[in-house]
């Protein structure tokens, strides 16, 4: 029965009894059968306040028949006086509409099962053609209509639209969006870490690191390489970047550059991103294959693809 708490009728809404009375307006009629003896095809109720806008309620009491209503009483929430709302205007709203049962004391509540509806200029009402059957609402012993007294109501919530939002767009960057490091007396430094100067792509600015004999556990074992963000703190305050790149080490003798690549979103978390273990120290000072010459590395990144975040309102 729709009577019971929750049930989903079949002309696909939501039919719940409660005992609270609708909190934004409440609409009476009595001499209901004069309605129908007067063949009134629509009566609207006085222009009401809910959520910032004005409404009204559209009631059939012939049941709204262009719209498949016969033998039904049709309900409608309806917008008014839109023409003070701007231009393309736009409202969604999650709305119920109510029926007081007079012998159970209690309010029936119909709802979309799709809870939000959207009002606009060409769509001001939104409701039920088949909100009860007129066998039902007559019927005494469901409570609808009393001594030929009914009662019907509304809640309107607008869903409000703070304006604020972001676009997130991938870009590919120009080929020619390489950094080249060229890192003198690279083996006599003796630091641990070596950091290159700031350097800009793609409007973000980066930094190169490289540890000569490893870092963690490539320690003594590897080259460790690595691509940073400069300003890394901002990251907590700004959305996550996304970063693809590579990593290279320009063979200067043979031509047989290594590199490898990296793709990675850059957040609080994550403020570097690169290689441990790039090269091993066999492979990189092995003379014949030209990595070190002079006491010379050069170090490339190479960014091919980076994201960019913007906020809107």
């Amino acid at each position: 029965m729709l009577e019971m708490f929750g049930i989903f009728a079949a002309d696909e809404t939501k039919r719940t009894l409660r005992d609270v009375q609708p909190s934004h307006y409440i609409s009476k009629i009595e001499s209901f059968s004069m309605l129908l003896e007067t063949k009134t095809e629509n009566y609207e109720s006085n222009v009401f306040e809910a959520s910032g806008y004005k409404w009204k309620l559209s009631f059939c009491p012939n049941g709204n028949q262009k719209r498949n209503g016969k033998d039904h009483i049709s309900l409608y929430l309806v917008i008014s006086d839109t023409d003070n709302l701007p231009c393309g205007w736009e409202v969604n709203v999650n709305f119920k509409l109510f029926v007081f049962d007079h012998i159970r004391d209690k309010y029936l509540s119909v709802e979309d099962i799709e809870p939000m509806r959207r009002f606009h200029g060409m769509k001001t009402e939104w409701g039920f053609e088949k909100f009860l059957s007129l066998e039902k609402f007559q019927n005494p012993s469901n409570g609808y209509l009393i001594n030929d007294t009914c009662v019907f109501g509304a809640e309107v919530f607008v869903m409000k639209n703070a304006g604020i939002g972001e676009c997130l767009s991938m870009t590919k960057l120009l080929s020619d969006k390489i950094y080249t490091w060229k890192v003198g007396k690279f083996s006599a430094s003796g630091q641990e870490c070596l950091c290159s100067e700031e350097f800009e792509i793609g409007g973000q600015d980066w930094k190169l690191s490289v540890y000569p004999k490893g870092n963690g556990e490539a320690k003594a074992k590897s080259l460790s390489v690595y691509l940073f963000v400069v300003d890394s703190e901002e990251l907590t305050l700004k959305p996550r970047m996304y970063a693809k790149y590579k990593l290279r080490i320009r063979d200067q003798v043979n031509g047989k550059h290594l590199g490898k690549e990296v793709s990675v979103w850059f957040d609080a978390n994550t403020r570097n991103w690169g290689y441990p273990s790039f090269i091993s120290l066999h492979d990189l000072y092995c003379k014949s294959k030209g990595f070190i010459v002079e006491d010379t590395i050069i170090i490339e990144a190479e960014i091919s693809i980076l994201s960019v975040t913007k906020n809107f309102t």
